[in-house]
């Protein structure tokens, strides 16, 4: 199946090379330019007889070859100034963010369910750091009704148990009811144990 539509990051991507790409091919059109000028034939060739015949010397008529070598020097720079550049704009609209969303997932992990992505960019990044929040939020939905279960099931037991104190029964059933009720309760008490180690916030959706 081919994709009919390219994501907002990948043409961050694609631009961000173009960018170096275009900046690498326009340097290296001027290099070879000036390299294949005529004039600067000429005049290489020029200095050469001129040096034969002992008017200038050998250094006077390698100049055109440093200054062309000079100018190289100078794209080269440039290209490294554009890759510079372009690396930087990627460590801030890409890589940043990346990281910001491992150190939140990082600290959700260890059960602070207060922590947010916050992604000001519109991309794939940003829409994953909202599915993390959304998360988030519903694992505070189930916490806290998994807290309301804990309370009224152990109102429950403890009713049952009142209930039962005043009854009639053979003593090897109400043994085994008192141990599973137990045991029950422990389950329960286990379970409100791990939910009161999550600290629970409630997401600001402002």
């Amino acid at each position: 199946m081919k994709l009919k539509y390219r994501s907002s990051l990948q043409r961050t991507m694609i631009v961000y090379f173009l960018l170096i790409g275009f900046a690498s091919s326009l340097v290296g059109v001027e290099f070879i330019l000036d390299t294949h000028r005529p004039e600067l034939r000429q005049e290489l060739l020029g200095n050469f007889a001129q040096m034969n015949e002992g008017k200038i010397s050998a250094d006077q008529a390698m100049k055109p070859i440093r200054t062309l070598r000079n100018k190289g020097a100078v794209m080269v720079g440039v290209i490294l100034c554009v890759v510079i550049i372009v690396l930087t704009m990627l460590i801030k609209n890409i890589t940043e963010p990346l990281q910001h969303m491992i150190d939140v997932s990082k600290e959700i992990a260890r059960g602070d369910l207060s922590k947010t992505i916050h992604i000001a960019a519109s991309n794939e990044l940003s829409e994953l750091g909202n599915t993390i929040n959304e998360l988030t939020t519903n694992m505070q939905e189930m916490i806290l009704l998994a807290e309301e279960v804990c309370a009224s099931g152990t109102d429950f037991l403890q009713d049952l148990t009142a209930r039962m104190a005043g009854t009639q029964m053979a003593e090897k059933d109400y043994i085994h009811l008192r141990e599973a009720m137990a045991a029950h309760s422990s389950r329960i008490r286990l379970l409100g144990e791990i939910i009161q180690d999550i600290r629970l916030f409630r997401i600001d959706r402002g």
